[in-house]
Formats: C-alpha cells, sequence, structure tokens
C-alpha cells in the first residue's frame, strides 16, 4: 500500500505562477499512491479553471473512491467565509481532498475553528515578509477504507499556521478519530514539526523527511502518522520519498507499506 499527502498550493507552479490542470494531473500520476490526502485544494475556483482538483486527481491514479471536504467559501487570499453546515456548492470552494483506490465504507467530516487572534506569517517576495494574518476554519476529512490489511481509518487535514492553535487542533483530530476502526492514518500539512506531531499526539510518524520549501526543503511539516492501535495490522514501512513535483512550494511525502 502506498500513502501519499501533498499540499497542493492549487496546482500553481513555482517556476511561472501559472496554473495548468495538465501540470496537476502529471504531479498526481507519478505519485502512483493508493491513498492520497490533498490540502489547498480547490473546487470552482475560477484561478483553477474551475476545475474539481480532487475528482482530477482521482482520474490521474484511476482511483475508485474520492471526497473533496471545504474548509471555506470564496477565494483565499480575497473574500472567504466559513462553511455554514453544507452550503456554497454553487461558488468557488477551498480545503482539502481524499483520493483511495480501495473503497469506502464510510466518511466523516470533522471541521476545527480557527485561532481566535491573527498571527505573523512570513510572505516571500518583493512586497512580502511579515504580516499578520487573520486565521481560517480548518478541515479534517475521514474516511473507513476496505483494504487487504482489513478496515482502514484514513484521514485528511491541514492544521492552523498559529503556534499553539495548531497543536490544539491536532490533539481534537487525533480524539475524533479515535471514534473511528483502527488502525488510524493521518496525512497531511500539520503545519507542526514530526517531534512535536509525536509528542502530541503519542502518534508514529511513517516517514522523517523535510519536505518544506519544496526547491531545498528545511522542515518536515507535512506528515504521515499512525496511531499505535492494532498498528500491527499494517506492513512495515518499505521506503519514503520526497519527489521535487512540477507544482506547489509543498514536496509530497510518500510512505510504501509492505
Amino acid at each position: 500500500m502506498r500513502l501519499a499527502t501533498f499540499n497542493l498550493l492549487h496546482g500553481r507552479s513555482r517556476t511561472d505562477g501559472l496554473v495548468d490542470s495538465r501540470r496537476l494531473t502529471a504531479a498526481v500520476a507519478a505519485l502512483d499512491a493508493d491513498v492520497l490526502a490533498l490540502q489547498e485544494v480547490d473546487r470552482g475556483q475560477g484561478r483553477s479553471g474551475n476545475l474539481d482538483q480532487t475528482a482530477l486527481a482521482a482520474h490521474a491514479l484511476a482511483a475508485c473512491e474520492h471526497r473533496f471536504a471545504a474548509a471555506v467559501v470564496g477565494e483565499p487570499g480575497r473574500q472567504v467565509r466559513p462553511l455554514t453546515h453544507d452550503d456554497g456548492h454553487d461558488e468557488p470552494r477551498f480545503g482539502v481532498g481524499l483520493v483511495s483506490r480501495h473503497p469506502v465504507i464510510s466518511w466523516q467530516i470533522i471541521r476545527l475553528t480557527p485561532a481566535p487572534v491573527r498571527a505573523p506569517v512570513y510572505v516571500p517576495g518583493s512586497r512580502g515578509g511579515l504580516v499578520l494574518l487573520q486565521d481560517e476554519p480548518r478541515v479534517v476529512l475521514a474516511a473507513v477504507l476496505r483494504t487487504p490489511h482489513g478496515l482502514v481509518t484514513a484521514a485528511a487535514t491541514h492544521l492552523s499556521f498559529v503556534p499553539g492553535w495548531n497543536a490544539h487542533q491536532l490533539r481534537q483530530t487525533v480524539r475524533a478519530l479515535r471514534a473511528l476502526p483502527a488502525p488510524r492514518i493521518l496525512l497531511g500539512d500539520l503545519n507542526l514539526p514530526a517531534g512535536c506531531a509525536r509528542l502530541l499526539t503519542g502518534w508514529r510518524p511513517l516517514g522523517r523527511r523535510p519536505t518544506y520549501p519544496a526547491g531545498r526543503p528545511r522542515i518536515q511539516l507535512d506528515h504521515v502518522l499512525v496511531d499505535r492501535q492494532d498498528r500491527h495490522r499494517l506492513p512495515p514501512v518499505t521506503a519514503v520519498r520526497t519527489p521535487l513535483s512540477v507544482i506547489s512550494d509543498h514536496r509530497p511525502l510518500v510512505v510504501d507499506l509492505g
């Protein structure tokens, strides 16, 4: 089983800043993942051709199952609003996706509130620097999969950039996932280093590689964590990769089991 997590940056190229669906398709197909968690995913956004990027990724992997979960309605960087229940179907949305070649028994969405304060964030570029940004709501998308190793829970998320609040969200996520069948795997951009993620959850990182920034990665923000409960039912890790991609400012994290 190959697991992967990839912060797409909505498919934007690091070289020319453009979004091209063919580049996104090629980048995802190159991962050849059986279970793929996606972050910073667009659906119906003009900047990415009004596409459903999660569906595009599923097609690239010939995957039978996929789902998108919006964190906000609107275009990030401009005007967004929190999702209310399951609205915004006719508006541009932004969130996370989960793609699986294994059948899905059930889906679950867990919503995480944003940090109550603005936080300083470094923005690259000539007009960049430290800016105070308002945090946005976050979302966890979980699926119970039927795999050759039995039922497995896989979840995708992208946590807050606000220090301390991302730790709170991670603990909240783990508590929610423990209501779903073990073994449990959490994939995503946690905006935390691996040591902190392990300490906060007690879950084991399946791959330890720097993933950000993409050109010369210095820190691991993207993780594949497994709960210790029933961990023995999964095959051992045989390979871990962070291949350079044609899109995004993150590298994908790819973990092979068995």
